[in-house]
């Protein structure tokens, strides 16, 4: 049903209209003039808006279709990939529950980026840029590329991994190939977006094709499948849970969707017209993540039904994976198991460096372990593509500074070129290593989020900013509330990664924490001071 309009437009009916109910009725049409720009971006296209009485119209549709597809990469990137690997293999199918949670929160928020841009005609960036103090905005602009760069890095990296399966290359001979062919795959731009957004579909559809298919070479049981989307956590899985909250959502990928979404123009002073490019625009990211969802899930089923085992799981310096032996395994050293096929195997970590070395011993031939690498292959090459794009939409919002995207593609290449190729020169030798400092990223994207998940809200909660398109009171709390999650979540990750006895160590996580503290107080002071006029009313 996920990938019909019409259904994906049922399901998402009830959110976009309460999203779209004032809270209190008093927002006019000038409200909503005054906060929208006058001038359009050149590049903007015109949409074609509804005949009164009409619900859905799929022609309407076809021209809103585009921007979930390249937003839905950024949960499907290799970073992603890795943490659905290691959640099937370290915890069975336990956290599918947290996966399914994920995804509809990042619909949520990707839902609240593109509004911004339909009703104020600016993205995330832009805003940001003209509602904070400029120390803050050039703070989160700092944050953002940091966040863009680590992407990038495990995408270089991913891809790398992916040529290295293929064709045999050495690692860091793939991440300098991938570093270089990106500027061939944005020739595809100058074509205009719309050829764009087809490539990306083409890919997309080609990583769920071969994993799916790795799927049903091993499909999982039903009840044990079904059970993962029941709410509990093993002591073994939490710190995988944390980590799945950190990889799924991407902050930049915020940025992105507002920025292309801004490039689909309605008439912000017809509320109507607003009100349906918000429609198509959530149905569109919908049913971009309901694929992006399947393609999660049958990645994960795949490495629980094969490498999960609950002997490697309870392990002290656990969860570990039951994998088959290779040459170099020490059967004397190595705590014994069974994998999913039933042969013995050993108690060891994985990743994407050694994933498809891994299902080559356990199915006895090349088929698994060539379509993990093609899907591989897809899924870093389009997300290096849209991370580019998001660093153009976040470097232009920001700063103001408009380039030409081949010479914002080599400025991010440059930059995250040389640590790309040093963790792959320093890691080829050292698999788990490559795995840790994949781990490390996915920390550094989590603790990242809340500054550009923050901004989302705080414009989205904004009566003079939104009009008649504020967040109700209720969504308001309900997204209140999964901020608060999400910053809980980055506490306790960066807390278990950080632990030692070490005093400089520990001196320096508090400090950290207390800086995160006030950049997120700065970030959402007004809110704060809006909730506590707010108890005080009540109070009174």
């Amino acid at each position: 049903q996920a990938s019909s309009p019409q259904a994906g437009s049922s399901t998402v009916r009830f959110m976009i209209q309460s999203l779209e109910e004032a809270s209190d009725g008093s927002a006019s049409s000038s409200e909503l003039d005054a906060a929208c720009i006058a001038n359009e971006d050149e590049d903007a296209e015109m949409m074609p808006k509804d005949e009164a009485g009409v619900c859905f119209s799929w022609k309407s549709f076809a021209a809103y279709a585009g921007p979930g597809w390249l937003m839905s990469l950024a949960y499907l990137d290799p970073g992603n990939l890795e943490s659905d690997l290691q959640s099937g293999a370290f915890t069975g199918y336990s956290l599918l529950w947290v996966l399914l949670l994920c995804t509809i929160a990042g619909l949520i928020l990707q839902i609240l980026s593109a509004r911004l841009a339909m009703v104020t005609g600016r993205d995330l960036a832009e805003t940001c840029r003209v509602e904070y103090p400029r120390p803050l905005s050039l703070l989160l602009w700092i944050m953002t590329e940091l966040a863009i760069i680590g992407a990038d890095i495990q995408e270089v990296v991913g891809t790398g991994i992916a040529l290295r399966v293929l064709f045999g290359w050495p690692l860091w001979v793939g991440s300098v190939a991938t570093g270089a062919d990106t500027f061939t795959f944005l020739m595809i731009h100058y074509l205009g977006k719309r050829f764009l957004e087809a490539f990306i579909f083409i890919l997309i559809m080609v990583l769920m094709i071969c994993y799916c298919m790795n799927f049903l070479f091993m499909p999982p049981s039903s009840g044990p499948f079904f059970h993962g989307f029941l709410f509990e956590c093993h002591d073994y899985a939490v710190l995988q849970l944390v980590g799945t909250v950190g990889a799924v959502i991407m902050p930049h990928n915020l940025y992105l969707h507002s920025g292309i979404c801004k490039e689909r123009a309605c008439n912000r002073s017809d509320h109507e017209h607003v009100r349906q490019a918000n429609k198509y625009s959530a149905v569109d990211s919908a049913v971009a993540l309901a694929i992006s969802f399947l393609i999660n899930t049958a990645l994960v089923s795949t490495f629980a039904s094969g490498f999960f085992s609950l002997t490697c799981a309870k392990l002290e310096d656990g969860p570990l994976a039951c994998l088959p032996p290779s040459g170099g395994d020490s059967d004397s050293q190595s705590i014994s198991c069974i994998t999913g096929t039933g042969s013995p195997g050993v108690c060891s970590d994985i990743g994407l460096a050694d994933a498809g070395d891994t299902l080559k011993r356990l199915f006895g031939g090349e088929i698994g372990r060539t379509l993990f690498a093609l899907g591989l292959l897809a899924a870093g090459q389009a997300s290096t593509m849209t991370g580019t794009m998001a660093g153009q939409f976040v470097m232009e919002g920001f700063l103001e500074w408009r380039i030409p995207l081949w010479l914002r593609t080599l400025i991010t290449r440059l930059i995250s070129l040389g640590p790309a190729v040093a963790i792959a020169v320093y890691t080829s030798s050292s698999p788990n290593l490559n795995n840790k400092v994949d781990q490390w990223i996915n920390v550094l994207q989590s603790v990242q989020l809340p500054f550009a998940l923050l901004p989302v809200l705080h414009f989205n909660s904004d009566a003079q900013l939104m009009g008649k398109f504020r967040l109700t009171r209720i969504f308001r709390f309900i997204c209140w509330m999964l901020a608060l999650v999400v910053i809980v979540t980055n506490i306790y990750l960066v807390a278990q990664y950080a632990q030692s006895d070490k005093t400089w160590i520990r001196v320096a996580v508090t400090v950290f924490f207390l800086v995160y503290a006030i950049l997120i107080t700065c970030t959402i002071w007004r809110d704060i001071q809006q909730m506590f006029l707010f108890f005080r009313s009540l109070s009174r």
